[in-house]
This record gives C-alpha cells, sequence and structure tokens, in this order.
C-alpha cells in the first residue's frame, strides 16, 4: 500500500510537472503559426536499430600492499584475477508523426576466479512528442550528458558518473519527465534552449539519485552566442543539495576547440577524518571546476588535456590520514584479531574516501594517432590521469584496429603507481591487460 501511495504521488507530481510547462507549450503553439494538425504527420516513419556484440578479457595484478586491496577481505588470498565477460548492448528508435520512441537494453555475463555473474538492465526507454519544432516533450528513462567536459562533468548534476578511461561508453539513465523549448534569433544570440527535467526519487524509482520521497527539478537554458555555446545549469530538490553551473564551448579554429565548467553547491554534507582521528560530518560549500582543449595536427593525431579541480575533494593530507587509519586497522586486526579500526577505515571508505576520484586536482590527457605510416585502420592512443597533489597517476596505452568490416578489437593495458599513501600508490589494483572485441550490427 505504501509503494502504491508512492507511485500515485510520482504521478501526480509528474502531471503537474506538464501543467506548470502547459503556459509555454501553449505559447510556443500559439505563436507558431504555420502549426497545422495534419493527420499524415502520424504516418509510420520507420524503425531503426543496432548495437554490438562484445567479448572481452581481462587480467588484473593486485596491489597487494595497497589500503584498497587490504580492505576488501574477498582478495585477501589473490595476487591476480582473470575474467572474461561477453556483452550485448541492443537499441532501437521508432517514429510516427509526432511521437519517437527510444530503447536501449544491455546483457552481460563475466566468468571470474569467484565465480559466474550476469545482469541484464534497460539502460533507456522513453517516449518524445514533438508538437511543434519549437517544443518537445519526453517521458520514461533517459541518460543526461550535461556538461562539455571530456573526463569529467562538474554540471552534470543529473548525469551518471562516467569512467574517464571510457567516457563514451553507454550508460544506465533515470526515469525522469522533460520539456524542451527551443528558440532561434538573428543576431549575436543565434540560438537558445530550455530543458526542464523532473528527477522523482521513490522506491523502486531512481533510488540510487539521493535521498527518497522527494521530487527533483533539473535545468538547462542553451545558448548560443557568437559562435559559443554556453549552458546555464540548475538543480533543486531534497534528494541532493541545491547546486548551480555553467559551461561554454568554442571552436577557436576548424582543429582546436576549448571547453570549460564551473559548478557551484552552496551547501554538502561532507565526512572528513580529523588529526585527532575523529570522523567529523561537515556542512560545507564546494567550487569545482574544469578547463580544457581538443586539438587535431597535420598528422591526424587527437590531443585532449582537461584540468580538473573537485571542490568537495580530500586535500593530500586528508587522504594520508584515512590511508595511516587504515593500516592501524589492519595492524590491530593482525596483532590482536579485533576489527574495530579497521571497521570505522571501512565505513569512511563507503562515505567518500573510497569513492572514484577523491582528490582535489587532477590532469586528464588523451593522444590517439589515426593510421599511423600509413598503417590502415589502426590507432594507437595512450591516456593518462594524474592525481596533481600526491602526483600518483594511472597511464594507459592502447592499439585500436577496425580493419575488418563492422568489427573492432582494442588492447589495453593500464599501470598505475604513486608513492605509499597516494590514492594511485594505495588502489586495488597495480596493473591491468584488457583485450576487446566487438562486432556492431
Amino acid at each position: 500500500m505504501k509503494f502504491l501511495l508512492k507511485l500515485s504521488c510520482f504521478f501526480l507530481s509528474i502531471v503537474s510537472f506538464f501543467i506548470t510547462s502547459s503556459a509555454c507549450l501553449s505559447a510556443e503553439l500559439i505563436a507558431d503559426e504555420d502549426f497545422i494538425f495534419d493527420i499524415k504527420e502520424f504516418e509510420n516513419k520507420g524503425f531503426d536499430w543496432g548495437g554490438y556484440v562484445e567479448v572481452k578479457w581481462d587480467h588484473v595484478d593486485f596491489n597487494q600492499d595497497g589500503v584498497f586491496y587490504l580492505l576488501n577481505s574477498n582478495h585477501a588470498q589473490e595476487s591476480t584475477l582473470d575474467s572474461l565477460t561477453g556483452s550485448l548492448l541492443l537499441g532501437g528508435d521508432y517514429s510516427i508523426g509526432a511521437a519517437s520512441f527510444y530503447g536501449l537494453f544491455k546483457a552481460s555475463g563475466r566468468q571470474d576466479n569467484y565465480g559466474w555473474i550476469d545482469l541484464a538492465e534497460i539502460y533507456e526507454a522513453y517516449v518524445d512528442i514533438k508538437p511543434s519544432p519549437r517544443v518537445t516533450a519526453g517521458l520514461g528513462k533517459k541518460l543526461y550528458r550535461w556538461g562539455k567536459g571530456y573526463a569529467w562533468n562538474p554540471v552534470g548534476f543529473i548525469n551518471r558518473s562516467k569512467d574517464p578511461n571510457n567516457p563514451e561508453e553507454a550508460l544506465e539513465g533515470c526515469v525522469t519527465a522533460e520539456v524542451d523549448l527551443i528558440k532561434s534569433f538573428t543576431g549575436s544570440l543565434q540560438n537558445s534552449a530550455l530543458t526542464l527535467v523532473a528527477i522523482p526519487v521513490y522506491e523502486n524509482v531512481n533510488e540510487e539519485f539521493g535521498v527518497q520521497d522527494n521530487l527533483n527539478f533539473g535545468a538547462k537554458l542553451y545558448l548560443l552566442y557568437k559562435d559559443t555555446d554556453i549552458d546555464f545549469v540548475l538543480y533543486t530538490g531534497n534528494s541532493r543539495s541545491t547546486r548551480f553551473g555553467i559551461d561554454f564551448a568554442k571552436n577557436l579554429a576548424s582543429n582546436f576547440e576549448i571547453h570549460g565548467e564551473l559548478a557551484y553547491v552552496p551547501s554538502l554534507d561532507n565526512i572528513i577524518l580529523s588529526e585527532e582521528g575523529f570522523a567529523q560530518r561537515q556542512d560545507i560549500s564546494s567550487l569545482s571546476g574544469l578547463i580544457g582543449l581538443r586539438y587535431l595536427s597535420e598528422n591526424d593525431i587527437t590531443s585532449i588535456v582537461e584540468y580538473y579541480h573537485n571542490g568537495a575533494g580530500y586535500t593530500e593530507d586528508e587522504l594520508d590520514r584515512f590511508f595511516q587509519l587504515a593500516k592501524n586497522g589492519i595492524d590491530q586486526f593482525h596483532t590482536t584479531h579485533t576489527d574495530t579500526v579497521l571497521n570505522k577505515a571501512r565505513e569512511l571508505s563507503l562515505q567518500g574516501y573510497g569513492k572514484p576520484y577523491p582528490g582535489k586536482n587532477y590532469l586528464y590527457g588523451k593522444l590517439t594517432q589515426k593510421e599511423p605510416f600509413d598503417i590502415l585502420y589502426f590507432t594507437p592512443g595512450i591516456t593518462a590521469i594524474v592525481n596533481l597533489d600526491g602526483l600518483s597517476s594511472s597511464i594507459t596505452p592502447e592499439l585500436a584496429y577496425t580493419g575488418i568490416t563492422n568489427w573492432e578489437i582494442r588492447f589495453r593495458f593500464s599501470y598505475l603507481s604513486g608513492r605509499n599513501s597516494s590514492e594511485y600508490g594505495e588502489k586495488q589494483n597495480s596493473s591491468k591487460l584488457e583485450l576487446r572485441v566487438r562486432y556492431f550490427f
């Protein structure tokens, strides 16, 4: 009964969201004098689908002296891990008149040293209604990629977190309701678009987004001003704290682009380990930013460089205190067989110290060259991520080959390095070897 009540509240909230937006919709429809209802608009316009089948082999060398390896008791006796994963990604879209339907499904199965794991998820499933060229309304499960950054997106307040080593991979979306309003101009301001999004968080609906039993809202105002893309971004709601952002991207030349993001969170709940060894909950304000560039040389070398400042991240000293606490807990367990301190470290890890990219300042770089030495369909590359405070890093060279129609073969090796009590020096893995084969259809 409780679930039905929450579900009813969700749908009532969605209806309210669309009613609130109806004034804008009506104004657009009235202003657009060329809009005429025509039954032919609802004729079938076709179905399109595609995807890939993938087989991936991974070999991981564990960092057996690293804090995160020692905190994970499941790997206490293992020095390496081998896994074989098979995946299917299938997507399709169907349009009929003013309506478009889109879906994306992924299923995977993995066999490793510890057994078999399989997973099937609907990544996206939503419908868009476009009553006029200037207005679109959508409902369903959808992925958002707000922000201009390649590796990180400080203003991606409703985004799924992406992996900087694989930033273009498909991710699971969120259940939302959305309205887009688009307007074109003559002059320095060429285009604008306003996106309004409602994000419900209830039991079995976007549970991982934040605090349950809340309806949240996001808004993005896009402007194309003097050939510069600019976004103003807002999120508000009780599942997460309110936050504000701005981003931009501009082509300085046909082969040279610069982009940036700035995000401000006035109030953010943060857990910090004090110098005295106590976990303290603090209410902080956070200012995060990113600046980057993308450059294509005459030799077909694509360079992407980004600097990321994580305003909510931990300083080098704060990370060092956590690593020392974890090592003290491990020593205590080996000496007295008690795990009081060790459990405290594990809890802090879950509360923030163990999240991806917990530090303050990072540098990202990726270089790829298309068909060097006239080797057709061959693209080598290298990716580096550096924690600038602790000077630890992840380096990932790769080779990709696409010479067989609809096939892609990629080989990667990742190496993590850093001193003790640095982020990458304490990671669970020390290196990773990966071979991936994909067939696209």
